[in-house]
């Protein structure tokens, strides 16, 4: 959408011809964008230093369970697509809120917390088999870092389950109309940030691991 004027003065009055959306910045972003942008920028530190951590630490397992013996690769990959499919399924929800569809923006938002919550109990079971195999947090360095990093990650995957879960309640009470589709789209950046992290997180943890 190109750069237009937030409002004009016409008999001593500001019009605004986009109201509900957040004021732009000078860089032509808005203020709830921007605030979304430099949270995601702080956060890439932290999971920087937990992915850190963990290569620094890999291999390094003085007792117990080895990643070649917990990590169930195929199980984990469909976990990933279906976390993937929740990115596609949260672009038709910034797309219906655009184009005011508030019948399909429901639609896409229960699919993609749905899809979300289907990944995170995937972890809960793959954490669950962990520890029945003899891999706890305090078990070895690689359970240590192994938990925090996916941990952490699962932490992101809940919190963004629930900003759907809120955002598919404003729309239940009519207070996400078309002229408001700018905070879909800012958690949608949440979430799609969530899903490439995690794509990071499997090729180190999973499909590079010593």
């Amino acid at each position: 959408m190109s750069d237009v004027a937030v409002g004009q003065e016409h008999h001593g009055e500001v019009h605004d011809p986009y109201p509900g959306l957040s004021p732009h910045t000078s860089t032509g972003v808005s203020h709830s964008k921007m605030g979304m942008w430099i949270f995601l920028a702080s956060d890439c530190l932290l999971f920087g230093a937990f992915i850190s951590a963990y290569l620094l630490y890999n291999g390094r397992a003085q007792q117990g369970p080895t990643p070649e013996d917990v990590i169930n690769i195929p199980f984990t990959s469909t976990s990933t697509f279906v976390l993937l499919m929740s990115s596609l399924t949260m672009v038709l929800a910034v797309s219906s809120a655009h184009r005011g569809d508030e019948r399909r923006l429901r639609l896409w938002l229960v699919t993609t917390a749905f899809l979300g919550a289907s990944f995170i109990a995937g972890q809960v079971y793959e954490f669950t088999t962990m520890v029945h195999e003899g891999l706890g947090y305090t078990t070895n360095i690689f359970g240590s870092s192994f938990y925090s990093l996916t941990g952490f990650h699962g932490v992101h995957v809940t919190i963004g389950i629930m900003l759907l879960l809120i955002m598919l309640g404003m729309s239940l009470r009519g207070r996400l109309p078309k002229e408001k589709a700018e905070v879909v789209e800012v958690i949608g950046l949440y979430w799609h940030f969530v899903d490439v992290v995690w794509i990071v997180i499997f090729t180190v943890v999973y499909l590079i691991h010593k």
